[in-house]
């Protein structure tokens, strides 16, 4: 049976990348929903753009804090047909309060169609949003202060990623 968790550390930003590297490299992530968890500046964004340089995305990749969502196409994978290029989604329900919002903006729909679809602050669209492939929860590391500070602490990440459909558990695998 395909594992329900992986846990992690990442001790610096480099290992976020590599991260994001692994897990471009699943062909179901072509279709997956991944809910991004964590504090503001736990490293969600980040994470997000090194998955989308990492599966070929070019160009400026900004957050789409302000604007709910930003769309993005890569030509430049692998896995996908000759030709085909994959749709991604990158959104941000930081600032989403009311529900009717997801009908009237066609997140439904977007939601239905082919695609990768990564959501920043998921638990803000709960009841509407669907079930996510995969949940990565990223909380900064607190550890306790060294005698002579050091300068990288911020970058510590500890991640919990979690399986939430068959697809979830493929890219797992991807991960071991």
């Amino acid at each position: 049976m395909s594992p329900a968790l992986w846990q992690g550390r990442w001790p610096a930003e480099e290992d976020t990348a590599a991260f994001a590297r692994a897990l471009a490299a699943c062909p179901a992530l072509a279709d997956a929903v991944i809910a991004l968890h964590g504090d503001l500046g736990a490293g969600k964004t980040t994470l997000v753009r090194h998955l989308l340089r990492a599966l070929g995305v070019e160009g400026r990749i900004k957050s789409p804090t302000y604007a709910v969502v930003e769309p993005h196409t890569s030509s430049g994978c692998d896995w996908m047909p000759e030709g085909e290029p994959l749709a991604i989604w990158h959104f941000d329900f930081y600032r989403f309060t009311d529900p009717r919002e997801w009908e009237d903006a066609g997140f439904r729909e977007l939601f239905a169609s082919p695609g990768l679809k990564l959501v920043e602050w998921p638990e803000r669209a709960a009841g509407v949003m669907p079930v996510a492939d995969l949940d990565i929860d990223i909380r900064a590391e607190s550890p306790p202060m060294p005698a002579h500070p050091d300068p990288h602490l911020d970058e510590h990440r500890l991640v919990s990623v979690r399986a939430g459909t068959a697809r979830g558990r493929q890219l797992l695998e991807a991960l071991a």
